[in-house]
């Protein structure tokens, strides 16, 4: 019974903390543009590439 008081309140404030973790992100734009990041990973290999293969063909 005694670890219920103590487990309890500390389930409670982890509780807060999750939810003020979620909120702060939500108001810091964290979750505001997910998928434009994982694009531009693809975007900027491509356009190495391009650079890469432009070298290559001026050394020829």
């Amino acid at each position: 019974m005694l670890s219920i008081y103590l487990l309890i309140p500390l389930s409670l404030m982890l509780f807060v903390v999750a939810i003020w973790a979620i909120y702060y992100a939500v108001k810091s734009n964290q979750f505001e543009d997910l998928d434009n990041a994982s694009e531009q990973i693809i975007l900027d290999d491509r356009q190495a590439r391009r650079k890469t293969n432009r070298i290559h063909k001026e050394q020829r």
